[in-house]
């Protein structure tokens, strides 16, 4: 099996992937490919983790900035390392790239170094 990234949210490792079949009364471990063919699921378990992970909220709705959600998510796999790792810096290069294409402001503290 293999547990990498799906869904908006991209549900990774194998603990995620047992917590929200557990938590959907489903096998995600034994068919983690659901989370990418289904549609509904896919957003379900993007909600569900981050709603589980309350560091993913706690980073909007204490206004500590884009880079606090690349880190609750991610960690030390991107952040923490003195500058920006790429795919953090790709992260925030898409976010601003979004905000601009809506008309509004990334807002400060984009970086997770």
């Amino acid at each position: 099996m293999a547990y990498y990234g799906r869904g908006p949210l991209q549900l990774t490792w194998n603990y995620n992937y047992d917590a929200a079949g557990r938590a959907f009364n489903m096998n995600l471990l034994q068919n983690p490919d659901q989370v990418a063919q289904n549609g509904l699921l896919a957003w379900r378990s993007s909600v569900w983790f981050w709603m589980q992970n309350s560091n993913c909220h706690t980073a909007i709705t204490q206004n500590q900035g884009f880079g606090a959600t690349i880190r609750a998510i991610n960690g030390a796999l991107e952040c923490g390392r003195g500058s920006e790792t790429e795919p953090a810096q790709s992260r925030i290069t898409y976010y601003r790239d979004f905000c601009s294409q809506l008309g509004v402001s990334p807002g400060e503290n984009l970086g997770c170094a």
